[in-house]
């Protein structure tokens, strides 16, 4: 009965199409790796492309939906061109996408507490442990390691216009001007004041309150602890004082050359080589389950 039910989702094309989407050559994809902050980035996009919408968390999926969710047949009738969230790997595809990348070492604590909010892992999980399997791979979901998704990006399209690389950090210290970078990318001619008003809207503090009335509706968050917050701290730097010396010095001996590329400090000597990633211009300002 199950393989009826799954052939019968599939034949009408009511499963999420995942990377089995069917790309069209205007569509336009955000991407990053599980939670480098996304879903913010979905609301600064749909804030400024939709300025007349109110935002929020239950008609995001309609106006920026992410791959992994929603029904195949949808994503077709989407009026176009269409902006879609996406948390995979290199797809060569994709005709154009921002990329958003984010420390790693704030990336392994995002992951872990909302790991707990989803109940993926118990309360008390070491962090140490969990901080092993993201490194190894070993986190259960199928888009790889935090360093094999930003490099299968960015060593083939580094250089190319058809990507633009944003920084979450950046995002935060400067967010009018990588604002501008967006609308630019995308072709919205947007002044100040609309810039701010979509960085406004997608403020952390917003998406607080938002999530108090609706997240029990949302996708991400609908079927997890309500106890607990989805949007935590947003910012920066939380690795400095979360994270134990052993837990960073092995992130920085996994990925320190990936990560001095991308600008982000190390603490420890670099150790081993990676491959080279070519940098656009202007400079880019015990198995464990995760989505």
């Amino acid at each position: 009965m199950l393989n009826v039910i799954k052939g019968v989702k599939y034949f009408l094309e009511l499963s999420p199409p995942g990377r089995r989407i069917s790309v069209f050559p205007d569509d336009v994809f955000l991407v990053s790796y599980p939670k480098s902050g996304n879903t913010w980035l979905r609301f600064l996009v749909a804030n400024l492309m939709y300025p007349e919408k109110n935002v929020d968390f239950l008609n995001l999926e309609n106006l920026v939906p992410g791959i992994e969710g929603g029904r195949k047949r949808d994503f077709k009738r989407m009026r176009r061109p269409r902006i879609m969230k996406s948390q995979e790997y290199f797809d060569h595809r994709y005709p154009k996408l921002i990329y958003l990348v984010r420390d790693p070492r704030d990336v392994v604590l995002a992951e872990y507490y909302y790991d707990i909010k989803r109940r993926a892992i118990a309360e008390d999980t070491p962090l140490e442990q969990f901080v092993a399997c993201f490194l190894s791979g070993q986190l259960n979901h199928a888009f790889g390691t935090w360093g094999e998704h930003v490099a299968s990006w960015l060593s083939t399209r580094g250089d190319d216009r058809r990507l633009l690389l944003l920084k979450y950090e950046a995002l935060h210290k400067q967010p009018l001007e990588e604002m501008a970078r967006i609308a630019a990318f995308l072709g919205v001619e947007a002044g100040p004041e609309r810039l701010e008003f979509a960085i406004e809207q997608s403020k952390a503090d917003r998406l607080r309150q938002l999530e108090k009335k609706q997240g029990h509706l949302f996708s991400s968050t609908r079927d997890t602890r309500q106890d607990m917050p989805y949007i935590r701290s947003a910012k920066s730097g939380g690795w400095k004082t979360q994270l134990s010396e052993a837990s960073i010095a092995k992130i920085e001996s996994r990925w320190g050359g990936l990560m001095k590329q991308l600008g982000y400090e190390s603490t420890v000597p670099e150790s081993g080589t990676l491959p080279q990633i070519r940098r656009p211009s202007p400079p880019f300002g015990e198995a464990l389950t995760v989505r």
